[in-house]
């Protein structure tokens, strides 16, 4: 049985998912999981002891501050490994990179244990997620898929009737829109989407109703 949960976390409520394998309720024993997006360690860690998890891996969907405030001591609480777009990987030591510099905060440094591929499988805590590449927010923006639970991680790349921003540093209009009509849609069925903010929705509602559906460009 796979869990997922949502904590809004951060400045900007970043929906920050916990993913296991297992009862959802806690057990007397330590389990495995996979975070995605932690933007506060101690949200994260508290809802981690709660139910007896812990991370065997951080997931980023891209490297803009608001998605990897927590990665670096929750990294260093668990030994977690953290997978990231190596084009957004200067993120992860650059507050510049990261754009936290632009609203005056900072994001602890942290090691980056493993570099995301388009195309890739990334295999952690008993369940594997397809990695694709989906540039537009940022250059190196990632979206996660479980085929066998027909579950997206979207990132800022697709939102419910709506989809990331692309005028900050690294984004791409035309990009995003290829991303989400030719990576996304293209796709074949119905999928959950869990988007990086805000509720989620379906592959097939954003086939429908999302803007970039009825064609042009995704500003």
């Amino acid at each position: 049985m796979l869990n997922i949960i949502s904590i809004p976390t951060g400045p900007l409520a970043v929906n920050t998912y916990i993913v296991w394998r297992g009862s959802k309720e806690p057990c007397g024993e330590t389990r495995e999981c996979v975070v995605i997006d932690p933007a506060n360690s101690g949200k994260v860690l508290k809802k981690l002891g709660e139910l007896d998890l812990k991370p065997a891996a951080i997931l980023l969907t891209h490297g803009h501050f608001d998605h990897i405030m927590g990665v670096a001591k929750l990294r260093e609480a668990t030994g977690a490994r953290v997978y990231i777009n190596k084009l957004d990987s200067a993120a992860m030591k650059d507050n510049g990179a990261s754009l936290a510099s632009m609203i005056g905060v900072r994001v602890d440094p942290s090691n980056i244990d493993g570099f995301v591929e388009d195309n890739s499988d990334i295999t952690e805590a008993g369940i594997t997620f397809r990695a694709l590449h989906t540039p537009g927010h940022t250059k190196g923006g990632v979206c996660y898929v479980i085929e066998s639970e027909r579950v997206i991680f979207s990132g800022d790349t697709l939102f419910f009737m709506s989809y990331g921003r692309t005028d900050l540093p690294g984004g791409d209009a035309v990009a995003l829109y290829d991303s989400i009509v030719y990576r996304l849609f293209t796709l074949k069925g119905d999928y959950r989407v869990l988007p990086g903010h805000d509720r989620e929705t379906t592959l097939d509602f954003e086939r429908r109703y999302n803007p970039c559906a009825s064609g042009g460009v995704c500003e």
